[in-house]
């Protein structure tokens, strides 16, 4: 029988977190230690939620480009310990027996994360869906960074430019990494160019986010 630790949040409260739960925060597995992040040379990335608004999770990837396979996986985290523990989970799931490939790892889904820990208090549950949604962004950032825009994954999202797959979620996040104008979200997304006729919403979409997270437009 699996053995449960109490682990207290920042707010004082305490959780049973099972003992793999407790391994995997205080002692993460391939975390990616700060200003590591230009050596490491990664083939893809992916960022989602904010420091600003609590939780924020970047992973990056390193694929082999002939097999699509995933030969390592860093991460970084803001965020409570269920994040850390199922992030660092997730983490040892895709490169584990050699490694999954793309189309194996896109299958993984945040259940089989918490079966793995163990288990997590219900009110955490929610906390493993933040490396699996860093893991579709970085997946998604392979498909562009390969020029495979056909297979970039937009669920839950509005396409914004038909041609290169962008959708307003993706702007959200560039806006975030600190784009200003439709350049800096070609640039951010690996865009070579955005339609003439996507670039009204484009730009509508930059003034939304930047007065939404910094109180101001920035176009």
């Amino acid at each position: 029988m699996t053995q449960e630790a109490k682990i207290k949040d920042d707010k004082g409260n305490s959780w049973l977190y099972t003992d793999t739960v407790k391994e995997h925060f205080f002692n993460p597995k391939n975390i990616l230690k700060a200003g590591e992040e230009d050596a490491y040379k990664a083939d893809a990335m992916g960022r989602v939620g904010s420091p600003a608004c609590g939780d924020e999770m970047v992973l990056w990837l390193k694929i082999d480009k002939e097999t699509e396979k995933i030969l390592d996986c860093k991460w970084q985290t803001f965020g409570c310990g269920s994040a850390i523990a199922s992030t660092s989970m997730l983490s040892v799931m895709l490169i584990e027996n050699d490694g999954m490939t793309i189309t194996q790892a896109l299958k993984i889904k945040p259940q089989d994360i918490i079966a793995r820990l163990g288990g997590l208090p219900n009110r955490k549950i929610h906390c493993s869906v933040l490396g699996d949604k860093a893991l579709h962004a970085a997946i998604n950032d392979w498909f562009r960074n390969t020029d495979q825009h056909d297979r970039i994954m937009v669920a839950g999202a509005k396409v914004i430019d038909q041609d290169s797959n962008v959708t307003d979620k993706d702007i959200e996040e560039a806006v975030l990494e600190g784009a200003q104008t439709v350049g800096d979200v070609e640039k951010k997304l690996k865009v070579s160019k955005i339609n003439e006729d996507s670039v009204p919403e484009v730009e509508q979409l930059i003034r939304f986010y930047s007065e939404k997270y910094y109180g101001e437009s920035v176009i």
